[in-house]
């Protein structure tokens, strides 16, 4: 996944002391993927108000829908991405001469570092697809650091009191994922049961955030359905579930992220002249920096125009309820 906006916006990104527990709802903007039949996604992260969860820096749903992803190669610095489908199979293939297809149960996580190039095509034409795609910030030490590739297809699952927590990043009720991180984080896909009232544990330290996958939940006193993203603040040690019908949600957390940043297009960066470079290397000659991904030829995204202004990260206000932040998310 990637994002195709011919004219995105920067986000501008600054960590924030977040005081204590909140309950916010972000609602989602739907972005087309490509041109006039291109699919649609849901968006949640960034947005004006919370540019990051942790380390977790971008957050598009697909379906469930009968539709075509075709997302050609593409560049990226900086970030991590991490493709969890629910249903429908994509092709993964990329610079590093990867070449696999994720399946509903399996994570691709991909480090872009200094630099890498990707393409995600579905298979069968039609076909139901439903899944999330997240950026993860990379840390400075990081961020510059060659690209790499894994893709995880036994990934712990953690059950009790109506449950059951697949650890996707970081570490869920004792069991640890074998993904890869830069910074302290959690991702956990979990299933509830019918008629369940319980409590999730927390890690303290972190700021979450909440996105059902399907079904009605009640998360904290707030009763989610899909499309929003819940906001939960940092400093919760455990926060309340149910369902009366059943119903899956996305768990994301982290550490508040300690680096500025900038993110324009598919670039994370932390100054204007490294987002600047990472466009012209890949419009210039774009094998040299990200490699070539085979079976496409000379298909490939252009990288859209940059803003008529310097980009500069920006100090987002903080209150008792978290942040807003400056001047607001990619398109």
């Amino acid at each position: 996944m990637s994002n195709l906006d011919t004219r995105p916006d920067e986000t501008l990104c600054h960590p924030v002391l977040v005081r204590g527990p909140v309950n916010r709802l972000l609602e989602a903007r739907e972005v087309p993927l490509g041109g006039l039949r291109a699919m649609h996604v849901q968006r949640t992260l960034p947005t004006r108000d919370l540019p990051l969860v942790g380390a977790w820096c971008f957050l598009d749903t697909f379906g469930p829908e009968h539709v075509d992803m075709r997302v050609l190669p593409h560049p990226h610095i900086g970030l991590q991405t991490v493709t969890w489908p629910l249903a429908g199979e994509i092709h993964h293939r990329d610079s590093l001469g990867s070449d696999v297809v994720v399946r509903p149960g399996e994570l691709n996580l991909m480090t872009a570092g200094h630099g890498v190039s990707h393409s995600e095509i579905s298979l069968g034409a039609g076909r139901l697809l439903h899944g999330v795609q997240l950026w993860i910030a990379l840390p400075a030490g990081e961020a510059d650091q060659p690209a790499r590739f894994s893709q995880h297809r036994d990934l712990p699952v953690v059950t009790g009191d109506g449950l059951a927590a697949t650890v996707l990043v970081g570490e869920v009720g004792g069991s640890s994922s074998p993904a890869r991180v830069g910074t302290p984080l959690v991702g956990a896909d979990i299933a509830i049961d019918a008629g369940t009232v319980t409590t999730l544990p927390l890690n303290h330290r972190f700021e979450h955030a909440v996105l059902a996958l399907e079904g009605a939940v009640t998360v904290g006193g707030t009763e989610l359905s899909p499309g929003p993203l819940l906001y939960l603040g940092a400093g919760r040690d455990h926060l309340q579930v149910a369902s009366a019908d059943g119903g899956r949600l996305l768990l994301i957390g982290g550490e508040p992220f300690a680096d500025d940043l900038i993110m324009w297009w598919n670039f994370v960066g932390r100054s204007h002249d490294e987002i600047v470079q990472a466009r012209r290397d890949w419009e210039e000659d774009g094998r040299a920096r990200y490699g070539l991904v085979p079976g496409h030829g000379d298909e490939r995204i252009p990288a859209p125009a940059l803003p008529n202004l310097r980009l500069t990260p920006r100090r987002r206000r903080d209150d008792a309820g978290g942040a807003t932040a400056e001047p607001g998310p990619r398109g």
